[in-house]
């Protein structure tokens, strides 16, 4: 909540600010404008993006983190305000994709690192297997009985269950 209420006075503040130095017009005008333009770029780089996948030239890690840039840019751009907005341009142009494409792989890590996961990876001496938060038990099958006959009750034999 209190991240909202950052986000909704930092574009407020943007908004104001601009408004009073170029006028409420061309305020309004550079808000449809950004949007427009988030959603041409958004357009062109998604379709770049699966051409570079269906022709295999890019990498498994490259395309992840570019995909993950380009899904984020697009929604950046379609967000109501400025900031958003310009924010979500500069995730959608590939040179600002490029540098952000470590940073973006280090938070993924270490996201990944802290989830607990059984992970296994190929190296030079064959597999490796990593588990965290692994618990050893034992599962024991319990068998309720209810219908044991027992002498000197109403209705019993007093002779045990024939399975």
């Amino acid at each position: 909540m209190r991240l909202f209420l950052v986000y909704v006075l930092a574009e407020l503040a943007v908004v104001v600010g601009l408004a009073s130095t170029i006028g409420f017009g061309w305020t309004l005008l550079i808000l449809v404008g950004t949007f427009a333009m988030g959603l041409a770029l958004a357009g062109s780089q998604a379709k770049r993006q699966i051409r570079k996948l269906q022709s295999g030239l890019a990498t498994p890690q490259g395309a992840v983190t570019d995909g993950a840039l380009v899904a984020l840019g697009s929604v950046l751009t379609m967000v109501p305000g400025l900031l958003t907005s310009v924010l979500g341009l500069i995730l959608l142009l590939p040179p600002t994709r490029a540098l952000a494409r470590p940073a973006v792989a280090a938070l993924a890590a270490r996201q990944l690192g802290r989830m607990p996961l059984i992970v296994t990876s190929a190296g030079p001496g064959g597999f490796r297997t990593t588990r965290r938060d692994y618990v050893d038990g034992e599962v024991v099958d319990v068998v309720d009985v209810t219908d044991v006959q027992q002498p000197g009750l109403p209705g019993t034999t007093g002779r045990p269950p024939v399975d």
